[in-house]
């Protein structure tokens, strides 16, 4: 895959991802079960047109414009500001869906908080919101050793999300996406990291409890699991797990988004997570051609993508 095809594959694997799960949004398991998803389709949850993409992505592309200059963590935070208040990378012209943690930590910001200082660090704001929009930080960590990764990585899910297992959960899925990048076998990725990752993450000072919080990955055979121990809430463990399982026991981009989204739940944000990686995986043009064709702003992510590419030569 050429340079530019892994940022496409990154912005448009998970825009496609969570515009197919907005209209399933907060439906329950049995719901999508009963009828699951099979395409992109509007209206649902939050009445949307079809190809109409969340916060998920939103987020995600005001990281990546960021990207496209010199990393400076106050400049992510204004992209995430002007989403916030200015419709900015937005579908449509608004913002339908935030959430919590992250409306707290944007309002902190907009009262003259420094983003290193916005994000809540409690053990009850360990939402998704930014496991959700992390990816493109992989593609300017290349060159950083274990400890800068993960500091760089702290820095922006800090933003919104400062507690040490959101932090946790993005350094994985980056660790993760990195190895894809590199063309690794996604079942050699997820062996490796059961032995490197505890490592790093002691070797940081972090403290067992929260590194035995990911044991389901770290020590467990998560592609062993039933479908009735994978959960899709908003909780960032259970979106990492259920996204990883999602990856393990498919073997195309198709077949791995429509099955995060037929989990149920929080819909939007598992595909989101699970499509950024199996598009780095399968590649951009895995991604059908009907999705991306009803996708938004299409041409915009794709001039993204472009401006992120030049800007961040390999």
């Amino acid at each position: 895959m050429n340079k530019l095809n892994h940022f496409k594959s990154a912005l448009f694997g998970i825009a496609v991802a969570d515009a197919l799960g907005v209209p399933y949004e907060f439906l329950d398991r049995s719901e999508m079960l009963e009828n699951p998803a099979i395409g992109m389709i509007g209206n649902g949850t939050h009445n949307q047109p079809a190809g109409t993409f969340s916060d998920d992505s939103s987020l995600t592309f005001c990281l990546a414009e960021a990207l496209t200059h010199d990393f400076k963590l106050e400049n992510v935070a204004k992209n995430f500001l002007k989403w916030y208040n200015d419709a900015y990378w937005t579908a449509g012209g608004v913002v339908f869906d935030i959430g919590i943690t992250t409306e707290i930590a944007l309002e902190r910001l907009s009262n003259g908080y420094s983003p290193e200082h916005s994000g809540e660090t409690d053990e009850f704001s360990n939402g998704n919101g930014s496991l959700m929009r992390i990816l493109p930080l992989v593609f300017i960590m290349k060159d950083l050793d274990n400890i800068q990764r993960f500091e760089l990585t702290k820095q922006v899910s800090a933003i919104t999300h400062g507690h040490i297992r959101s932090v946790i959960a993005c350094f994985y899925y980056l660790e993760f996406a990195s190895q894809l990048i590199k063309g690794n076998n996604k079942h050699s990725i997820y062996k490796n990291l059961q032995t490197s990752f505890p490592m790093h993450l002691k070797s940081l000072g972090i403290e067992e409890g929260e590194i035995n919080m990911f044991a389901g990955l770290l020590v467990d055979s998560i592609a062993d699991r039933t479908l009735d121990d994978v959960f899709s809430s908003g909780y960032v463990v259970h979106t990492l797990e259920a996204s990883i399982w999602c990856l393990l026991t498919t073997d195309n981009y198709r077949d791995a988004v429509l099955k995060s989204i037929n989990l149920g739940g929080d819909t939007d944000t598992t595909a989101a997570v699970t499509g950024g990686l199996a598009a780095l995986l399968y590649g951009f043009d895995s991604i059908p051609n009907e999705w991306l064709n009803q996708l938004a702003r299409k041409g915009d992510i794709e001039d993204l993508a472009k401006r992120m590419s030049e800007a961040n030569p390999t």
